[in-house]
């Protein structure tokens, strides 16, 4: 992982298609200054993705000021659910600037509340209140600490155990890392908090084993014991692959739960709002969480993320002192009722429904034509990856998914680098506004990278 796209202009073939134009050297070679410009003045973290100087974005293209478009499928990381630049979240971003209230901490707003209120009627029944925040790793950590809290009031300070998932990602900040398992992304927290373990995500392929056992195991091994645990955190679906998990495994880490007083939360940033589609992911499991973790696609556009579950947990703190400066920004709220309200009003997770099963079979159709590269697919609504390893081994290989990126952007295709545990993953995520043209569209660009990169 790690790896950087070149930023040296190279002539590509030129494309030119309903939904892909490529018309000169990538990049550009008036977008280099741009791109040492950055380079200069950001850290090295910042280097990971393609070379491309985005002018604009609307719908599913993202466009450079030099004549080239590109399909989008990534969503800017699965943020522009409805679409990117939708006229009716652009309307009402303008509207919000033009009333003069762009800031006021937690002072009240009209427009905290209707999103509030939104939120709460989305949500299943009992998941009640809403904490408004910036970004998924501040929702995340924001769970964290409601499930400790909880726990420490039910069953004192013997009560603090969380557990995670390995492979697992919910942000990069202290309590989000430990409680991910990306392998390599803990490395510098040295001193790592005893009470936070990963067990085996079952995905049936990395952790061949599904069954419940295996969890209760794990924990067990770690020292602690099930009335000790004050939560379990899981993305509904693991970015890394997509992966879910059998529904029979996640009814009983509920009902571990329930029996256990632990709190169940689901990190819903990637997963929510249409994208696998259901509304919320988690619908697919048949349960209902205690704490839902949301953002990403929640705007379509700006930064703001959401912490929803019951009163009795989300009250655990007396006034003034869980809030954040950012909570429920006005303009960011009035992106995210504009933007639900053109999931809901359009069926954008009913679209997604539809071409999931589209997707789906291209991704087959690739692995079956390149079996011993292409070792894992998976796709849900319009969310899914190829996991690329190394010649007919059960091992990934970066370099490989790297290239297959690499050559989608010179066609016109647009994907983020490589994700995943150890960076093997081609992953997909479209707006759910995606036609199915422009979908099939893209599938036969991915098939085609493929193919090249493995003849290389």
């Amino acid at each position: 992982m790690g790896k950087e796209f070149s930023i040296i202009p190279r002539e590509v073939p030129e494309v030119h298609t309903e939904f892909r134009r490529i018309c000169t050297p990538l990049p550009h070679p008036d977008s280099v200054a741009t791109l040492e410009k950055l380079r200069r003045h950001e850290p090295i973290s910042m280097r990971g993705q393609l070379p491309v100087v985005w002018e604009r974005a609307e719908d599913v293209s993202v466009y450079d000021r030099h004549g080239n478009r590109w399909l989008d499928w990534s969503s800017g990381v699965l943020v522009t659910n409805a679409g990117h630049g939708a006229p009716e979240v652009r309307k009402a971003i303008i509207e919000q600037v033009n009333s003069g209230l762009i800031h006021n901490y937690v002072f009240a707003s009209e427009e905290r509340a209707e999103l509030a209120e939104c939120l709460v009627g989305l949500a299943p029944e009992g998941l009640d209140k809403v904490f408004l925040l910036t970004t998924g790793s501040e929702a995340t950590e924001c769970s964290l600490k409601l499930a400790r809290a909880q726990g420490i009031r039910t069953g004192g300070n013997r009560k603090i155990g969380i557990v995670g998932f390995e492979r697992g990602f919910h942000g990069r900040t202290l309590g989000a890392q430990q409680a991910g398992g990306i392998p390599g992304q803990k490395n510098w927290i040295i001193n790592e908090d005893p009470a936070i373990l990963n067990v085996p995500f079952p995905d049936g392929y990395w952790t061949e084993d599904q069954s419940f056992e295996l969890f209760l195991k794990t924990i067990k091994a770690r020292g602690l014991a099930p009335d000790q645990i004050a939560g379990v955190m899981l993305e509904t679906f693991q970015g890394v692959g997509p992966d879910f998990a059998p529904v029979e495994y996640i009814q009983a880490v509920a009902e571990f739960c329930r029996q256990n007083g632990a709190l169940l939360i689901f990190d819903e940033v990637q997963a929510g709002f249409g994208r696998s589609g259901k509304f919320w992911a988690f619908e697919h499991y048949g349960v209902t969480p205690d704490l839902i973790c949301c953002g990403k696609g929640i705007s379509s556009s700006l930064p703001l993320s959401a912490v929803i579950g019951r009163s009795a947990v989300m009250d655990s703190f007396p006034p003034g002192s869980m809030t954040s400066t950012h909570t429920g920004n006005p303009v960011c709220c009035a992106a995210a009722l504009a933007s639900v309200r053109k999931i809901l009003s359009e069926d954008l997770t009913g679209n997604a429904a539809r071409l999931g099963p589209v997707l789906l079979a291209g991704l087959q159709r690739i692995q079956d034509k390149h079996p011993e590269v292409v070792g894992h697919v998976a796709a849900r609504g319009l969310v899914g990856g190829l996991q690329v390893v190394k010649s007919g081994k059960k091992e990934p290989d970066h370099d490989m998914a790297h290239s297959i990126v690499e050559r989608c952007f010179h066609k016109g295709l647009l994907l983020f680098s490589p994700v995943g545990a150890w960076g093997q993953t081609v992953k997909i995520a479209p707006p759910l506004t995606i036609s199915k043209a422009a979908l099939e569209e893209g599938v036969s660009v991915l098939e085609e990278s493929v193919r090249e990169a493995v003849t290389f």
